[in-house]
């Protein structure tokens, strides 16, 4: 049985109703289960069951528990697919720019296009692989989006976007060996993808978020999109404020923006003061710590660590402040004397600019005490350094 037959017999009756029965079921026990299920059904069935029901388990991370369990998957479009804060989050910037139908071009399961039909946009959602066209198509069914969604099987190098209010491409940066770093391997190549985006009134191109600064074209808003602190992907908005970088944390959705002209340089470096501002990885990746630097009136601890010093508390979405108590010299045995001292019995170790493993750190201090702390491990000043303290 091919792939596409294997998943076709999925979407049968007795395909979903096996689907529901393998909602819960608990991975440690598969082989007895399987051996139990092949006795009233085919064995090519319950494989593909079994498998679609681990997928569904492991997308409950990005879709939530009521989506995945009705949805369905491939393994490399659990690993690709948006997050679907994040996919909501643009849907809704899209929606706001006046966008009422959209081409999304390398669509994979359909993550995005669900968002973007769930903001009442039309969605051509296109990808070039025939089983992950049919699982795009079954979402969109399952989640009653059909009439919003049209799945289409073609290479998105041959669509006319023209008929769309706005473009959407996602190229996939996966491979057979994994992870894609060269912009130009991946599919379609970047280069394609920028063009095609140029081409629309309106366009977003979502990218990896270690792409360099120099590759950011200037007439693009190039942004960088973190989720409960997590960076999950940079995006290219091109038809909207050229020449400009921002970074947006969800779930609040504060937003951090500077035109590139006018990007303050880093701040400089000067001696830890009373508190300790950790940039959010949004902020670092758009290169707005200078921003967060001036907002809470402070320096950098380092011209090389991104970690922003000040004798001020102030508030900032940008950033976590920590009160620091203590700074030391690296010295292992002097750290465990002081949590000892303080009676530290739950520890947490950051670390930038260090090659200390946190969890080596952790198993050498022997914690036991009441009471908790944040250590830093870091440089200052080039000086490998230890900065003791607590959430502010």
């Amino acid at each position: 049985m091919n792939d596409l037959a294997a998943f076709s017999c999925l979407l049968t009756d007795e395909g979903r109703s096996l689907l529901a029965e393998l909602r819960d079921h608990d991975p440690a026990q598969e082989l007895a289960l399987a051996t139990r299920l092949r006795r009233a059904h085919p064995p090519e069935l319950v494989s593909a069951a079994l498998g679609q029901a681990r997928l569904r388990q492991r997308a409950v991370a990005k879709f939530g528990a009521e989506d995945a369990a009705r949805m369905y998957f491939t393994p490399n479009g659990v690993e690709q697919a948006t997050r679907t804060s994040v996919a909501e989050y643009r849907a809704n910037e899209f929606k706001g720019l006046g966008v009422r139908s959209l081409a999304d071009l390398c669509c994979g399961i359909g993550g995005d296009a669900i968002a973007l039909a769930r903001a009442g946009i039309a969605v051509l959602a296109v990808d070039r692989d025939e089983v992950t066209c049919a699982v795009a198509r079954a979402n969109a069914a399952a989640l009653g989006l059909s009439e919003l969604i049209e799945v289409r099987c073609a290479d998105v190098t041959e669509i006319d976007t023209s008929p769309y209010d706005a473009v959407f491409v996602d190229p996939a940066r996966r491979g057979g060996r994994g992870r894609i770093f060269d912009p130009e391997a991946y599919s379609p190549p970047l280069s394609w993808a920028i063009e095609a985006a140029r081409k629309a009134p309106l366009a977003a191109l979502k990218i990896a978020p270690g792409i360099p600064h120099e590759a950011v074209p200037d007439d693009v808003h190039a942004e960088w999109i973190s989720d409960s602190g997590d960076v999950k992907e940079a995006v290219l908005w091109f038809g909207t404020q050229p020449g400009s970088f921002s970074s947006t944390l969800l779930p609040a959705g504060a937003s951090l923006w500077t035109a590139r002209a006018a990007m303050l340089p880093d701040p400089e470096p000067r001696p830890v003061g009373r508190y300790l501002y950790e940039p959010d990885g949004a902020v670092i990746r758009a290169h707005l710590v200078a921003e967060v630097a001036r907002q809470v009136s402070g320096g950098l601890i380092d011209p090389m660590i991104a970690y922003v010093t000040s004798d001020e508390l102030h508030e900032t979405p940008f950033a976590t402040a920590y009160e620091i108590t203590d700074q030391l010299p690296f010295n292992v045995k002097k750290l465990k004397a002081l949590l000892r001292d303080r009676e530290v019995g739950i520890l947490t170790v950051k670390k930038r600019g260090s090659g200390v493993e946190p969890e080596e750190l952790r198993r050498k201090m022997k914690l036991s005490g009441r009471n908790s702390a944040t250590v830093f491990l870091t440089r200052v000043m080039d000086a490998p350094t230890m900065l003791v303290g607590a959430p502010a």
